[in-house]
C-alpha cells in the first residue's frame, strides 16, 4: 500500500507539499498540484482518514456497532449503511460486541479514541448511559430508544401478521418464541402476535428466549418439542430461531408443513435457501441500514429532523413451511 512518501518520492516533492495538495490547504503552484494528483493516481494512494481528521479537525468517520456479526440479519443493515456513507464519502468503523455489555462500551471508547463523528448502534442495550454521555449524534438501527432517533421496522403489525396467517392456516396450537426481554423490538412483535392470539380460537404457548442467535434457537428447539410436543405452529422471534426448529422437527420426523407450519422473522437470505424454504415476516434490513445512515448524517450536518423515529413496514413472505390457505378446507 502506498504511503505519503511514496507519492512525494514519485513527484519530486515535499511529503509537506503532498499534504497541502490533500487537505487544500496553503499555496501549491498549479503544475506541482498536477504532479502530486498524477503521483496520487498512478499509485493508487488512499489517505489516512484517522490521521487526516485529526489534521482537519473534521472526521469523515462513522461508527457501527452490530451484535452478533454471525446473524446473517445484521450484515444486511450494515450493507445498507455502508452503501449510503459511501455514497455520501463517509467511512465506517464497525464493531462487533457480540450482545456483551463490556465489549460494546469497549468498541464505543476504540470509535472515540478514531475521532468518529457519529454512532448507529444496533446493539442490544439501547437504555446503558454512556451512550447518553457521548458528545456526538447517535442513532439507533432495529432498536428504539426515548434518548436518541432510531430507524426500525413495524414489529407489532409483524407479530400480529404472523398470528392471523398461522390461525388461517389451520393452526390449533400454537407455541410463540418471545424474543429478547431487553429488547422493544422483540417485544413488539410478541405483542402483536399474543393480541391476535387472545382473540382467535386456539390454543397457545410461550416460550422465553434470552438472544437471537442460533445457538439459543437450538435450545428452544429441543425444549419446545419435549414441553410442547402436540404443538402444530411454531410463531419464532427471528429466522435463526425458526431454522433451528425447523431442523430439529425435522429430525424427529415431524412433515413440514403438514404436521408442523413455522414462521420466522427477518427474511434474512438464508430464508429462502432453507429445506423447505421458510416461511416469514420480512424486514427491509436494507432499507433500514440506508434510513439510518441519511438520519445521521442530516444530524451531523446540523439539519432540521422533523421525523427522528422512523418505522418501515414489514410484509409477509409465503414460502414451504406454511400450508396453502386452501389446504385448509
Amino acid at each position: 500500500m502506498a504511503t505519503i512518501k511514496d507519492v512525494a518520492r514519485e513527484a519530486g516533492v515535499s511529503v509537506a507539499t503532498v499534504s497541502r495538495v490533500l487537505n487544500n490547504n496553503g499555496y501549491v503552484h498549479e503544475d506541482t498540484r498536477v504532479l502530486v494528483n498524477e503521483a496520487i493516481r498512478e499509485l493508487n494512494y488512499k489517505p489516512n482518514e484517522v490521521a487526516r481528521s485529526l489534521y482537519k479537525k473534521k472526521s469523515r468517520l462513522i461508527g457501527l456497532l452490530l451484535p452478533d456479526i454471525r446473524n446473517p440479519f445484521f450484515p444486511e443493515l450494515a450493507r445498507g449503511v455502508e452503501d449510503e456513507m459511501q455514497a455520501k464519502d463517509f467511512r465506517l468503523i464497525i464493531g462487533n460486541a457480540d450482545e456483551k455489555p463490556s465489549k460494546e462500551l469497549d468498541y464505543i471508547d476504540t470509535f472515540i479514541q478514531n475521532n468518529v463523528i457519529g454512532i448507529i448502534s444496533a446493539t442490544n442495550h439501547t437504555k446503558r448511559d454512556h451512550y447518553n454521555n457521548l458528545s456526538l449524534p447517535v442513532v439507533f438501527l432495529d432498536r428504539t430508544s426515548n434518548d436518541h432517533p432510531s430507524v426500525f421496522a413495524n414489529g407489532m403489525e409483524g407479530g400480529k401478521i404472523a398470528a392471523r396467517e398461522m390461525v388461517k392456516r389451520g393452526c390449533k396450537r400454537i407455541t410463540l418464541l418471545k424474543g429478547p426481554g431487553e429488547l422493544q423490538t422483540a417485544q413488539d412483535r410478541f405483542k402483536g402476535a399474543i393480541e391476535e392470539l387472545c382473540v382467535s380460537d386456539v390454543n397457545f404457548n410461550v416460550m422465553a428466549t434470552s438472544s437471537f442467535s442460533f445457538a439459543e434457537g437450538e435450545k428452544s428447539a429441543k425444549i419446545l418439542f419435549k414441553d410442547f410436543p402436540d404443538t402444530d405452529g411454531v410463531i419464532a422471534s427471528n429466522d435463526a430461531a425458526a431454522a433451528a426448529i425447523l431442523h430439529e422437527a425435522l429430525r424427529i420426523g415431524k412433515a413440514i408443513p403438514e404436521d408442523l407450519q413455522i414462521i420466522g422473522f427477518d427474511d434474512i437470505p438464508l430464508s429462502s435457501l432453507l429445506f423447505p424454504p421458510l416461511s416469514t415476516i420480512r424486514q427491509p434490513a436494507y432499507e433500514m441500514g440506508k434510513e439510518a445512515a441519511k438520519l445521521l448524517i442530516r444530524l451531523i450536518n446540523n439539519e432540521h429532523v422533523a421525523e427522528k423515529n422512523i418505522q418501515l413496514p414489514v410484509s409477509f413472505i409465503e414460502r414451504q413451511t406454511t400450508r396453502k390457505v386452501d389446504d385448509n378446507g
